[in-house]
């Protein structure tokens, strides 16, 4: 079985970051949650980045605002797919130094960013990943986006009939 683990800087990322949780639980793909704080617990940071592939995950989505270094240097350190998640935080330049931060990374060091506070995104991402080698996953997924499809028809439906 595929797990995902879904890292933040801090615990006042969470309120975020659950989306992204309760989305991976809904696809049944089983999560692991944590606070890596790059800077405030690098070796945390570097034993977690090294070893996150030898603990069975398949993906890593971390989420950090401000100067935002979690997601980089867990790919810096990893072999797994990062998936990135800019979060808007109160020391946050309007979340534009996050989403750069995590964006602008340099070649050999690839973070799949989402957008700001967009870990609905992420998890979607990480399950997709996942699906394209387990078709539980895969079958799963088809059936969220038929059913986003079907919503979006029955919203137009109900425009035409002036509800």
């Amino acid at each position: 079985m595929s797990k995902v683990a879904v890292i933040m800087g801090s615990t006042s990322d969470l309120p975020v970051m659950q989306e992204a949780i309760d989305i991976l639980k809904g696809f049944d793909i089983e999560v692991e949650v944590d606070i890596v704080s790059a800077h405030r617990t690098p070796e945390k940071l570097f034993d977690f980045g090294k070893n996150a592939h030898k603990k069975g995950f398949s993906v890593i989505i971390a989420g950090a605002g401000g100067a935002a270094h979690l997601p980089g240097m867990v790919a810096s350190l990893s072999p797994l797919p990062v998936i990135g998640v800019p979060v808007k935080s109160s020391n946050s330049i309007d979340g534009w130094d996050s989403v750069l931060s995590i964006l602008q990374m340099p070649g050999g060091v690839p973070v799949a960013t989402v957008a700001l506070n967009g870990a609905k995104n992420a998890g979607i991402l990480a399950a997709q990943i996942i699906g394209s080698s387990d078709r539980c996953v895969l079958d799963k997924i088809e059936a969220y986006k038929e059913g986003l499809k079907e919503k979006v028809i029955k919203g137009a439906e109900s425009i035409k009939k002036g509800k």
